[in-house]
């Protein structure tokens, strides 16, 4: 597989509750390398393209106000791997389903407050990437 990158957004509610240093810290201890990062404050239309594939789902509506009620931090992280280690770290969407010391497990709250969003696949990473940083930054 070698080197890759995935997307990974620290969301409001792990925001707010200032663990974005110690989430940040777990990823370059997991042997990330973070290559980019901004905090950023989205919109409710870069929210509802960011996450247009969940259009139909009853949640939707609930999530893009979610993702937009305080800032966010946006990372870009390079290493083996990435797409499958940070799934991995980040636990099971549901934070009372997810294993002990995953990222989830630790900051999240529940199934829409869980703290950490990350690329589900290759493909998605790229497009995401490209979404927050632009498409130069898709490959290492």
């Amino acid at each position: 597989m070698g080197r890759e990158r995935t997307l990974a957004i620290i969301k409001p509610d792990a925001v707010k509750q200032r663990a974005m240093g110690p989430i940040l810290q777990r990823y370059e201890e997991e042997g990330f390398r973070i290559v980019e990062m901004k905090l950023a404050r989205l919109t409710k239309a870069e929210a509802e393209t960011f996450y247009a594939v969940h259009r139909a789902r009853p949640f939707f509506q609930s999530l893009i106000s979610f993702m937009i009620s305080g800032p966010v931090v946006v990372v870009l992280l390079e290493g083996e791997r990435a797409v499958e280690r940070h799934r991995t770290l980040m636990g099971a969407t549901d934070p009372a389903k997810a294993a002990e010391g995953t990222l989830r497990k630790r900051y999240g709250k529940s199934i829409e407050e869980n703290a950490v969003h990350g690329s589900d696949s290759e493909a998605t990473a790229k497009d995401e990437i490209a979404f927050f940083f632009g498409a130069a930054a898709v490959s290492p």
